[in-house]
């Protein structure tokens, strides 16, 4: 099993864990630079669906021209979601976007998906608000320094983890052009376990719904 493969799987397999409280310093907001960069390091690793997307952003990317567009989209979105629910600004159903989000990243995968750069900004980005909006719960009340080193944290963890991938995924697509054909299907493999991890959570989510009208 390869590496890229594994990843993903190991991912899909901690998805027992809370969906959507993911906060590093336990709940605590962060006081100091310090804080703030080791929260947002670790927001997107132990955040699981989060995870997902952005390994499901590299992965995406691996498959377009302008590889970069998805995640410094991603990103861009991400950080401004951020600010804004610090502003005090609400998204409707940040839950279920995030969830049906993963759910769509590793359905585009799976099909090796091409969009214009464009499009692949717009649609990173937008789902960015929402992932960024969450990851911004873990700074409400913090003061300026804390709350800007934790975006530097998490933005820069998110380039490194989607960058990561995409390298990973343009390896077995190399492979594949060498003629190893279960090369060829390793990145739509992986992508099929993050659209999994998405289904997941929005079962989840539907879950206590559909209990409360039995």
């Amino acid at each position: 099993m390869n590496k890229l493969f594994t990843s993903i799987s190991i991912t899909a397999m901690m998805i027992a864990a809370p969906a959507f409280a993911h906060h590093p310093m336990g709940g605590d907001i962060p006081l100091t630079m310090v804080q703030g960069l080791l929260s947002g390091i670790g927001h997107p690793i132990i955040g699981f669906d989060h995870l997902a997307f952005v390994l499901g952003i590299g992965l995406l990317a691996a498959f377009q021209q302008a590889r970069l567009a998805l995640p410094v989209g991603f990103i861009a979105g991400t950080a401004l979601g951020s600010l804004l629910i610090v502003g005090g600004v609400v998204l409707p159903m940040v839950e279920l976007v995030i969830g049906l989000s993963v759910l769509m990243i590793g359905v585009l995968v799976m099909a090796g998906r091409r969009l214009g750069p464009v499009a692949a900004m717009m649609m990173a980005a937008g789902a960015g608000l929402f992932h960024g909006w969450a990851y911004g719960e873990a700074v409400i009340g913090a003061e300026a320094t804390p709350i800007i080193s934790y975006i530097i944290a998490f933005s820069a963890t998110q380039l490194a983890i989607s960058l990561g991938a995409m390298l990973l995924a343009l390896a077995f697509m190399r492979k594949a052009a060498d003629g190893d054909l279960a090369a060829t299907l390793q990145p739509r493999l992986a992508g099929a376990m993050v659209a999994g991890v998405g289904l997941t959570y929005l079962v989840e989510l539907a879950e206590p719904v559909l209990l409360a009208s039995l």
